[in-house]
C-alpha cells in the first residue's frame, strides 16, 4: 500500500492470513479480483500473520484498504471534520521502544491539532502490550481461582473417598480378620484398600472428565464456539485422581492392616 494508492483512491486492498484461507485456500491470491459492496478491488498483497488480538480477536481475518477509498465508497465523510480519523495503529521495529514512539507520535498529534503546551490532549494514546500486561495479569488471578476452586474439590473428593474406605474396612472386618488369620501380611492388606481407594476414585475421574468433555462439546455446539481437546489434560485429570485416592486411601488402608485378627473375627 502506498501514497499514491491513497492519493487516488486506488481499488487495491490488502488481505489477512485468515481471509486469504477462507477466499483462495493454497491458490495464489495476488492479482485476484474480489467485490465489496459491488465495488471490484485487486489483491496487491498478504499481510504478516499476526493471530489473536489481546481481547481474542482474530488480527488475520481483514482486509486493509487505502483510508480515502474506504471514505469514498464505504464509511464516507465527516462535513464537520473531514480529516476525521477514528483511530491509528502504529507497528514499531524491535530497536525502538514503545516509550520513544509514544512521545514521538503525541509530540507530532499535538502539533497537528495544534495543541499549545498549556492544552490538554484531545487524543489518546495507549499501549497494547500494557493491555496485554493487564490482560495476563487478570488471567493469572482467574486461573489461581480456579487452581484453589480446584482444590477444595480434590480435597472434598478425598475426604468422600476416605470415608467410603472406612465404611467398607468396618463392613469388612471379619473378611480382614480371616485373611490375616490364614498368613496375609498386614502389607497385604494396605495394598488391597489402596488398590480399591485408587480404582475407585480413578473411576471417579473418568466419570468426571467424560461429563465435562461431553458438556464442552454440548455448549460449543450450542453456541458455535470452536471445542479444542487436549487429550493430555485430560490423563492428567484422571491421573491426579487416582493420586487423590491414593493419599486418601492410606488412613483406611492401614486401619484396616491394624486390626487384631482374633478380635476381627469375632465381629458381627
Amino acid at each position: 500500500m502506498t501514497p499514491d494508492n491513497d492519493a487516488r483512491a486506488a481499488r487495491v486492498l490488502l488481505l489477512g492470513t485468515t481471509l486469504r484461507d477462507k477466499l483462495f485456500g493454497d491458490a495464489d491470491a495476488i492479482g485476484a479480483s474480489l467485490r465489496i459492496r459491488d465495488v471490484p478491488f485487486t489483491v496487491i498483497g498478504i499481510l504478516e500473520r499476526k493471530g489473536q488480538s489481546v481481547w481474542g480477536e482474530d488480527q488475520d481475518d481483514v482486509a486493509l484498504v487505502p483510508l480515502t477509498t474506504a471514505r469514498r465508497h464505504f464509511v464516507g465523510t465527516s462535513r464537520a471534520s473531514p480529516r476525521f480519523v477514528h483511530n491509528i495503529t502504529v507497528k514499531f521495529g524491535d530497536a525502538s521502544t514503545a516509550e520513544d514512539v509514544m512521545a514521538a507520535i503525541a509530540d507530532l498529534l499535538r502539533q497537528r491539532h495544534g495543541l499549545g503546551a498549556s492544552r490538554d490532549e484531545s487524543f489518546l494514546i495507549s499501549n497494547l502490550a500494557e493491555a496485554a500486561g493487564v490482560e495476563e495479569t487478570t488471567s493469572r488471578v482467574v486461573s489461581t481461582m480456579l487452581t484453589a476452586v480446584a482444590s477444595v474439590s480434590l480435597v472434598v473428593g478425598g475426604i468422600g473417598v476416605m470415608n467410603i474406605m472406612l465404611v467398607t474396612v468396618a463392613e469388612r472386618t471379619r473378611e480382614i480378620g480371616l485373611r490375616l488369620a490364614v498368613g496375609a501380611r498386614r502389607r497385604d492388606v494396605v495394598a488391597q484398600f489402596l488398590v480399591e481407594a485408587a480404582a475407585l476414585a480413578t473411576l471417579g475421574g473418568v466419570v468426571g472428565a467424560v461429563a465435562g468433555l461431553a458438556g464442552a462439546v454440548a455448549i460449543g455446539a450450542f453456541a458455535g464456539w470452536p471445542v479444542v481437546i487436549d487429550l493430555s489434560a485430560l490423563i492428567a485429570a484422571v491421573a491426579i485422581a487416582a493420586i487423590t485416592g491414593l493419599v486418601f486411601g492410606v488412613f483406611p488402608a492401614v486401619r484396616a492392616a491394624r486390626l487384631d485378627p482374633m478380635a476381627a473375627l469375632r465381629m458381627e
